[in-house]
């Protein structure tokens, strides 16, 4: 079922770039933003018929990093990560009230801390569509790693509230309103969490066995049932398969082929009801330069369907 008229009705498209590495230990994923830029994406929109404005953030970032940043709760460069998600997130949500689609280039996923904040405080009822190998939902005991771009879901949906570091995160996500598309690498903490609050969850086992036509549809009943709700779209390139998207930080192999990940914007942005996408994860500098300028033409490919892209 499409949306008569599109909830986005300005044709005006905020690209927010968010050049941050600082939720992982892999330099390079900040370089992804501006990559995706200069390879000409707001002028793939543009031709779209988008308005198309862009902030770089380089420098504000930049400004952001602490002078010392210790460890705190397990988690690792936790006031950096905060004070740039949290300056994001008042940019996103500026720019969301403005009626504008709000398209941001990662960096590392922890910057959804500032997406779905910046997002969901401009459409209260809106829904997550969070395709991704990873659930990224460790709270800071649970996580290994202490990487925030492995938690910023538990934080978003309240299950993690008394690190002192993000005490601004307001717990803006329901269960209800969050879908997983794409997972195929999850922590024990993260399965036994998505069962006992009833997060609806796709992995790659449901993607063989159903489809991905199948699989979004299903997806979209669970969390817009009615099919009148905001949808923000959340999509780190690593639910791709890696020879599709190569040049990420955490490839798992046996992930989306290129249509598949296309099919779901292309999906999502023809019910007229998708406000808000991220692309994450893009780290031009792991690979050689040919699977670097794949990953980027992946990125770029995703984000034109995002804003209304076919193939006919």
């Amino acid at each position: 079922m499409t949306a008569q008229t599109p909830l986005i009705k300005s044709k005006q498209v905020s690209i927010i770039g968010v050049p941050f590495n600082g939720g992982q230990p892999q330099a390079g994923v900040e370089k992804g933003p501006l990559r995706l830029v200069e390879s000409g994406l707001a002028e793939q929109l543009e031709e779209l018929g988008w308005a198309v404005e862009h902030e770089s953030n380089e420098q504000t970032i930049s400004e952001l990093r602490p002078a010392s940043d210790p460890d705190v709760m397990n988690l690792k460069q936790p006031k950096y990560v905060s004070a740039v998600t949290q300056n994001v997130a008042q940019q996103i949500h500026e720019r969301a009230k403005q009626g504008k689609f709000v398209l941001t280039l990662g960096g590392d996923h922890s910057v959804a801390l500032a997406t779905v904040s910046g997002v969901f405080g401009s459409y209260p009822d809106a829904c997550l569509v969070w395709v991704d190998a990873h659930a990224d939902l460790n709270t800071p005991e649970a996580t290994e790693s202490g990487n925030v771009h492995g938690c910023p879901l538990s934080f978003l949906m309240g299950l993690s509230t008394d690190h002192p570091d993000f005490q601004w995160v307001k717990p803006v996500l329901k269960a209800n309103r969050l879908v997983y598309i794409g997972l195929r690498d999850l922590d024990g903490f993260e399965k036994k969490t998505i069962k006992e609050l009833g997060i609806p969850a796709f992995t790659m086992h449901h993607v063989d066995k159903w489809g991905i036509g199948t699989v979004v549809e299903t997806a979209l009943n669970h969390v817009n049932p009615k099919r009148d709700l905001p949808i923000h779209l959340s999509f780190d390139v690593d639910a791709l398969d890696p020879s599709v998207a190569p040049s990420t930080g955490t490839p798992v192999r046996g992930g989306l082929t290129f249509r598949e990940g296309h099919y779901i914007c292309e999906a999502l942005a023809e019910t007229g009801l998708l406000v808000a996408a991220d692309i994450m994860e893009v780290n031009p500098t792991l690979e050689d330069e040919l699977a670097a300028a794949q990953t980027i033409q992946v990125g770029c490919s995703l984000a034109r369907c995002c804003l209304g892209e076919t193939l006919l």
